[in-house]
């Protein structure tokens, strides 16, 4: 991991993707304090739930909310 201050990173920030291109990971400091971290991208990376697709739940042959519609009128009607 390699660490760099802001105006460094600014004056070399071809150089330095390059070295992140190559598996480097940088910390980009400001006044001595971390503000940024860059890291090669990869396919695999953790993506917050809510960006994930939802789960699509069904029974066989018809759809959970259906199914469910169904069995509150069937309830409502005894």
């Amino acid at each position: 991991m390699k660490t760099v201050s802001f105006t460094e990173f600014r004056k070399h920030a071809s150089n330095l993707f390059s070295d992140v291109e190559n598996g480097e990971m940088l910390v980009v400091v400001r006044h001595g304090k971390p503000i940024a971290e860059i890291k090669p991208f990869t396919e695999k990376s953790n993506r917050p739930s809510w960006k994930k697709p939802g789960l699509r739940l069904s029974i066989k042959g018809a759809q959970l909310s259906s199914a469910i519609l169904e069995e509150r009128e069937r309830e409502n009607l005894s």
